[in-house]
């Protein structure tokens, strides 16, 4: 394996003020630069393409700053040390690291992480042992624990954390878990392959009505990827003592006035408990939760579902497909570049 001199970057080059496009972005021919001490160069294999990446698009405070204009956008990936001025990390390792959408990464040898694959195929570990499985079960363990019996409900339950979410779930515990989504095909795929009891296509009407008929013994814990109509639905179907884990809205990334939940009320009626929450707080867990997930995932307790396009190009491509409504998107998007091998 041997460094190039060149390598493919992806950038943003005009913010978008609605869905993103392919015109907001570019694909550049850039040079690696020159190997520092303490650094490695990197040859990316697996490219982690998340919603969160769309508002980091926006030039606005946030949690995460922005991405800045004309610079390569950054993200999770795998890949293989190629070249290496650092102890302790040598050419040939499989590592992970946060410097993704581009095929070669020059990193600080303490921003890259050694991964020992286990057998296990290397986008498992950008998706259900990656960051978007850790979401789930924080979501799920942590801040809205599921106890035994309880019903849940995921919104957008067939995407990289939901399809997580409703399968930790019912290890939990969980008596009935329950999940929305954007076509007929996903809702059949939570109930047929994931193990869901219900399931409900948000274009089918009003969510209220959805749950009314899904949920008649009211919700325990909502799972909120989604946010809009389908959190305020939610929340009008909570049980007294119910928990809310509050992880995504991506019903809302795209539009310039957010829609306003308008029965917050219900929360204090029915003794319920809402919390935000970011996966960037809770790294910690990280190795407890590939402990046990990691077993889930071998003895087929847990299936990763994945959606894997090939080829840095398709980098736009995976964005705006899982940030549109109804496409064919399900579980973790990853861009394949090669394999680890």
């Amino acid at each position: 394996m041997t460094r190039t001199k060149n390598a493919r970057e992806w950038r943003l080059v005009q913010r978008p003020t609605g869905a993103v496009s392919t015109d907001h972005l570019a694909l550049v021919d850039a040079p690696v630069p020159e190997l520092a001490p303490g650094q490695v160069v990197v040859r990316n294999t697996h490219l982690s393409v998340d919603p969160y990446m769309r508002g980091r698009m926006d030039d606005r405070p946030s949690y995460i700053p922005p991405f800045p204009l004309d610079a390569p956008l950054d993200g999770g990936a795998l890949g293989v040390v190629v070249e290496s001025r650092a102890d302790g990390l040598e050419p040939g390792q499989v590592v992970e690291h946060f410097f993704g959408l581009r095929e070669t990464t020059v990193a600080d040898a303490s921003t890259v992480f050694p991964l020992d694959l286990e057998g296990l195929p290397a986008e498992t570990y950008l998706g259900a042992l990656g960051t978007t499985g850790l979401t789930a079960w924080v979501g799920l363990s942590k801040i809205a624990p599921v106890r035994p019996g309880d019903t849940v409900f995921i919104t957008g339950a067939a995407g990289a954390v939901g399809s997580m979410a409703g399968q930790i779930a019912r290890l939990r515990g969980a008596g009935r878990v329950i999940g929305s989504a954007g076509s007929a095909a996903k809702v059949a795929h939570l109930v047929d392959d994931l193990g869901y009891d219900a399931a409900f296509d948000y274009h089918d009407g009003d969510p209220r009505e959805q749950l009314e008929r899904l949920a008649p013994d009211g919700i325990d814990v909502v799972f909120d990827n989604v946010g809009g109509a389908q959190l305020e639905a939610a929340i009008d179907h909570l049980n007294v003592g119910a928990r809310l884990a509050l992880c995504g809205m991506v019903s809302q990334y795209d539009v310039r006035e957010q829609y306003g939940v308008r029965n917050l009320y219900t929360l204090v009626t029915q003794r319920a408990t809402a919390q935000g929450f970011l996966v960037a707080d809770h790294l910690d867990e990280m190795p407890a939760f590939r402990a046990e997930a990691g077993a889930w995932l071998r003895d087929g307790s847990v299936q990763a579902r994945q959606t894997v396009l090939d080829g840095i190009e398709q980098v736009p491509a995976a964005l705006t497909g899982l940030l549109s409504s109804g496409t064919t998107i399900t579980g973790k998007v990853v861009v394949r570049l090669d394999d680890p091998a």
